[in-house]
């Protein structure tokens, strides 16, 4: 399984590639922001995007968009603090595949990452 993790924070991009790689999964490409993340997505192959909602320069819903003008079957999870119900909508409406909400734990991953891509061996 090949993951597009795109968050601003370092940090939480270390932490949720822990937990990728609890479930298996090494395969891991990160980026910083919606701009890096839509070159990256341009020019490669993934099973998935894990993206967070709020980063500089474009943020997660924009990104969602311009994926789905390029893709229209491929998972992206949005991660993020931001679980209000007007948010889930418009992310819903641009047509996001599933919600996750931060603090998360391994578990929580899992189940999406099940939901959506053929589990690693």
């Amino acid at each position: 399984m090949k993951v597009l993790l795109v968050d601003d924070s370092g940090t939480m991009r270390t932490i949720q590639k822990r937990c990728l790689q609890k479930l298996n999964v090494e395969d891991v490409i990160e980026a910083e922001d919606g701009v890096q993340a839509l070159m990256l997505f341009e020019a490669g192959q993934f099973d998935v995007v894990l993206s967070d909602w709020n980063m500089p320069n474009m943020d997660g819903l924009t990104l969602l968009k311009e994926i789905r003008q390029r893709n229209k079957t491929i998972p992206v999870i949005m991660i993020t603090t931001e679980a209000e119900r007007a948010r889930v909508v418009l992310a819903i409406q641009a047509g996001v595949s599933d919600y996750l909400v931060k603090p998360f734990t391994p578990d929580g991953l899992k189940e999406k990452l099940e939901r959506w891509v053929a589990s690693p061996a």
